[in-house]
C-alpha cells in the first residue's frame, strides 16, 4: 500500500464521520441562499438592455422557477 492509498483511506473514513442529514441541510441551504441572491438583484440587471417588454424577459422568474423546483426535490429525497 502506498502512502496515498493510507491517506486516501484516512481521508475516506473521515468524510464517512459526517452525517448524511448534515450535507443534505448544506446543499439545500445552498440553493436557498443563491435563490435568495437571485430574488434581490435588480430588476435592471436581470432584463435586456431595451429594457423588459414583455413578462418573460426577466431572468429572475426562470432562475427562481428552477431553484424552487431543486430546493422541493432535493429536499424530499
Amino acid at each position: 500500500m502506498t502512502p496515498l492509498h493510507s491517506f486516501g483511506e484516512a481521508l475516506r473514513q473521515w468524510l464517512l464521520t459526517i452525517p448524511l442529514s448534515a450535507v443534505r441541510l448544506l446543499f439545500v441551504g445552498t440553493l436557498v441562499v443563491v435563490l435568495l441572491w437571485v430574488l434581490s438583484l435588480p430588476s435592471r440587471e436581470t432584463t435586456p438592455l431595451h429594457g423588459a417588454t414583455r413578462w418573460d424577459e426577466n431572468l429572475k422568474l426562470g432562475a427562481g422557477l428552477a431553484l424552487i423546483i431543486q430546493i422541493v426535490i432535493y429536499s424530499l429525497l
